[in-house]
């Protein structure tokens, strides 16, 4: 059991690292989309829009294979407890066995209370295992993520493109500004009830 923990954890660090790179990546691509915009070449920026969309879902995959081998690594690692306390279990009947043979009542209270905490320990580890399971989403790549993407590197960076979005896509300038709000609403919710 002890090999089977290490590879998990071992496989899910160089889930991590990738991860990481896959990160580091996304970075270059998007300041090659800021140089693109000062140099007023929309094209070359939205390509490199792509790419940086690209690399930062294939962070986001795996992350999420990262988290499910670390959902096994936990599973693993809760049969082990298991097996250690199923061994407890079995000393505190032998010990409820001697303290009913005496009718202390007061040596089978702290015995089941005992008891009682192990199990409550067991369905916290259950629990936290199947919340870190459950928060996991897959995720999609739609062409406003693009623009949206170049927006804010043209932002952070100080640059005038929004003529230059209007002549590639003039017809949906003036629906992104009121989509692009809502879509900030909703993942700031999001990552507010992830929180907590």
């Amino acid at each position: 059991m002890d090999d089977t923990l290490f590879q998990l954890r071992f496989t899910t660090k160089q889930l991590e690292r990738l991860a990481n790179k896959a990160e580091k990546e996304q970075k270059k691509e998007q300041s090659k989309i800021k140089k693109a915009l000062q140099q007023k070449n929309p094209d070359a920026a939205r390509i490199y829009a792509e790419n940086a969309i690209r690399k930062k879902h294939e962070s986001l995959t795996y992350l999420r294979f990262a988290a499910k081998v670390d959902g096994v690594s936990a599973k693993v690692k809760t049969a082990v407890a298991m097996k250690g306390l199923t061994k407890q279990i079995g000393e505190v009947t032998k010990a409820l066995d001697k303290a009913m043979a005496s009718m202390d009542l007061q040596k089978v209270e702290n015995i089941m209370e005992k008891f009682e905490k192990q199990f409550e320990d067991l369905d916290v580890r259950t629990q936290t295992l199947e919340d870190s399971m459950g928060t996991a989403t897959t995720l999609s790549t739609p062409q406003d993520q693009v623009e949206a993407l170049i927006q804010q590197v043209a932002d952070e960076s100080g640059l005038e493109i929004v003529d230059q979005l209007k002549d590639l896509n003039p017809s949906q300038a003036s629906l992104r500004a009121g989509a692009e709000s809502k879509k900030e609403d909703d993942l700031s919710r999001r990552l507010q009830a992830l929180r907590n």
